[in-house]
C-alpha cells in the first residue's frame, strides 16, 4: 500500500468523511422535530394569544359584590389562585358565578359584600373574570410570541452549532491538520464502538502525547506499530486516526 497525499490545505468534503453526513443529517431531523413541535405549541398558543387579548379588548368593567370565597390551605397561598362567588348586573341583568379565578393572596384580603372588579365579556355576560387577574394574564401572554421566537432561534443555533463542531472535528484535521506517524502507548483495544487512546508522535526530536481517536471496526493506516492521524488544527492535544476505508475515498492511496 502507498500513500499519495497532498499538501494542505487539501480537498475534502463533509460528504466524504463516512458517517459524517448521516449524522448532519439524523441533527437535522432532530431540529425539524423539534420546530414541527415548537410549531404545533405555536398554534395553539397563538390561538389562545388571540382569545386572551380579544377578550380583554371587548370587555367590560363592571362591579360586582362578593358573596364567598374558595382558597387553597393558608400555608399554600404564595403564587396559588382561589376562587370567588360574586353578584353583579351587566346590561341590566343580574349574574351570580361562583367561579370567578383570581390570586389567592389578593381573595384572602377580601370580606363579605367587599367590591370586586369585574370584566364581562358581551358575548358571554355569564363567564366574567376577575379584572386584575384578568389582565396580569394577559400581560404575561404578551411575552409569548418572544418566548416562541427565540425557542425557534436556539433550534437553529443548535444546528449551526453542532454542524460548525462535526467540520471542526471531522474535516479540518483532514484538510489543515498535520499527518503524523502515532505510536499507541498500548494495542488499539478491540471494540464496536469509537476507540479514543493515547498516543505519542515526534516532531524535530521533541515527544509529543496525544489523544487520539479511531472509528470502529476500521483498519488503520499502519507503519509498522504505528498508525497515520490528523492532528486537529483547533486542538493540538487531539489527533484523528485515518482509516484505510477514509484513506481510499479521499484518494490518498495508490
Amino acid at each position: 500500500m502507498q500513500l499519495a497525499i497532498p499538501h494542505a490545505p487539501r480537498k475534502v468534503r463533509l460528504t466524504q468523511v463516512p458517517g459524517a453526513a448521516g449524522r448532519l443529517a439524523r441533527d437535522a431531523v432532530l431540529g425539524l422535530a423539534f420546530m414541527a413541535l415548537l410549531g404545533a405549541g405555536a398554534t395553539w398558543a397563538g390561538r389562545f394569544f388571540v382569545e386572551e387579548h380579544g377578550f380583554n379588548a371587548r370587555a367590560e368593567e363592571v362591579d360586582g359584590v362578593l358573596v364567598a370565597t374558595r382558597l387553597p390551605p393558608t400555608d399554600k397561598r404564595d403564587g396559588a389562585e382561589g376562587l370567588l362567588e360574586v353578584l353583579y348586573t351587566f346590561q341590566n341583568v343580574e349574574h351570580s358565578v361562583s367561579d370567578v379565578r383570581t390570586f389567592a393572596e389578593y381573595a384572602e384580603g377580601l370580606g363579605h359584600g367587599a367590591v370586586v372588579k369585574l370584566l364581562v365579556d358581551p358575548a358571554a355576560p355569564g363567564r366574567p373574570r376577575e379584572a386584575g387577574f384578568a389582565r396580569t394574564r394577559a400581560s404575561r401572554m404578551g411575552w409569548l410570541p418572544f418566548g416562541l421566537g427565540l425557542g425557534a432561534l436556539g433550534a437553529a443555533a443548535m444546528f449551526t452549532r453542532e454542524a460548525r463542531r462535526l467540520v471542526r472535528s471531522e474535516v479540518e484535521p483532514l484538510r489543515l491538520g498535520a499527518l503524523v506517524w502515532l505510536t499507541p502507548d498500548a494495542p488499539l483495544p478491540e471494540a464496536r464502538g469509537e476507540v479514543v487512546f493515547p498516543a505519542h508522535y515526534f516532531r524535530q526530536d521533541v515527544k509529543l502525547e496525544v489523544r487520539a481517536r479511531v472509528r470502529p471496526g476500521r483498519a488503520p493506516v499502519r507503519n509498522g506499530t504505528k498508525v497515520l492521524a490528523a492532528v486537529v488544527p483547533r486542538e493540538p492535544g487531539w489527533a484523528r486516526v485515518i482509516d484505510q476505508d477514509l484513506a481510499g475515498v479521499l484518494g490518498w492511496l495508490r
